[in-house]
């Protein structure tokens, strides 16, 4: 099977390329490098099977070229992390939904099979716990730029499906529930990089919020196998899929188990969220999805739970950063 991943140099993408070529297919990636990293792809350059670019999919000539080219568009290119969101709103928004509606322009065309990542945050400030597929969304207010994330990808959503009713593009959506793993960066505020680097670093491991907030972290190798099978299963077209982890952990739990594994003297402090981020931020106290409908028709299980994902990333930090001892 030939691929594309737009934004495949990015945590998820690269995974996901990694995880093609392991089992045989072919795999292009398009990325402009804005949140991924060419690092992130460097140890794929030589597979045979494996190609990329650095731009953009709005160069339209380029990404139909790929498209062509490909059997399945995996859509991860975004705008990523709460504090990118916060700082830059018309980037996110512009980004994510320009950047579907160009991709799903172009796939339907030759009805390519899309999957497009979603994101957990569509469910909003939703109360109806666990997260289920078919559960109605709960926004803020729009003045809220917490929200744009949400809103843009609910709308990437909506017109992937339509694209689905109206022209028979088969999509296939994929609801990302904290996906985590070696390699993910902390610049844009990934909680899990950020705690283990100020842990390994001996700073004071910084909890926004009052830390009672719950997640559920996937392992990104999980998350990448239950892509490829949805992928590959012609019933789920047409549909909404949650993927993660639905084990919850509250952040100040989260910051305790860093501390431990890195036995790190650090201080765990607690940053209010209008410091950390804006005046007025809300933030979802839980987040954990039902993961029954993916069980169901693809057997999907969450196999690496949070403290070996730790260990993985602790390791990942000391290699990089030989002074991490």
């Amino acid at each position: 099977m030939r691929t594309l991943i737009t934004g495949g140099a990015g945590f998820i993408g690269s995974h996901l390329a990694r995880a093609l070529l392991d089992i045989g297919h072919e795999v292009f990636v398009l990325d402009n490098l804005s949140t991924g990293s060419i690092d992130n792809i460097e140890p794929l350059k030589a597979h045979p099977r494996f190609g990329y670019a650095i731009d953009t999919i709005t160069n339209e000539p380029l990404l139909s070229e790929h498209i062509d080219r490909c059997d399945v568009v995996f859509h991860l290119a975004a705008a990523v992390g709460v504090q990118l969101i916060v700082e830059a709103p018309v980037h996110t928004i512009e980004t994510n939904v320009a950047g579907t509606e160009v991709v799903l322009k172009h796939a339907a065309k030759k009805r390519k099979l899309v999957v497009i990542a979603s994101t957990s945050e569509v469910y909003g400030k939703s109360t109806a716990i666990p997260f289920r597929e078919d559960a109605d969304l709960v926004l803020g207010a729009t003045h809220q730029h917490r929200w744009a994330y949400a809103c843009s990808k609910a709308i990437d959503e909506f017109l992937a499906l339509a694209y689905w009713k109206e022209r028979g593009l088969p999509v296939v959506i994929l609801r990302l529930f904290n996906t985590v793993g070696p390699g993910q960066t902390g610049r844009y505020g990934m909680v899990i990089p950020n705690f283990v680097r100020q842990a390994l670093a001996g700073e004071p491991i910084t909890v926004f919020g009052p830390g009672t907030q719950t997640r559920s972290f996937g392992f990104v190798g999980d998350v990448a196998r239950g892509i490829i099978a949805l992928a590959a299963e012609p019933k789920a077209v047409g549909e909404v899929f949650n993927l993660g982890n639905d084990h919850e952990t509250t952040i100040r739990e989260l910051a305790t188990l860093v501390k431990a594994q890195t036995g790190s003297n650090s201080e765990i402090v607690s940053v209010p969220y209008d410091e950390a981020y804006e005046s007025g931020f809300e933030d979802m106290p839980r987040r954990v999805p039902d993961l029954t409908k993916v069980q169901n028709l693809i057997g999907y299980e969450a196999r690496v739970q949070l403290p070996d994902i730790l260990s993985l990333v602790i390791e990942h930090h000391r290699a990089q950063r030989p002074e991490y001892v």
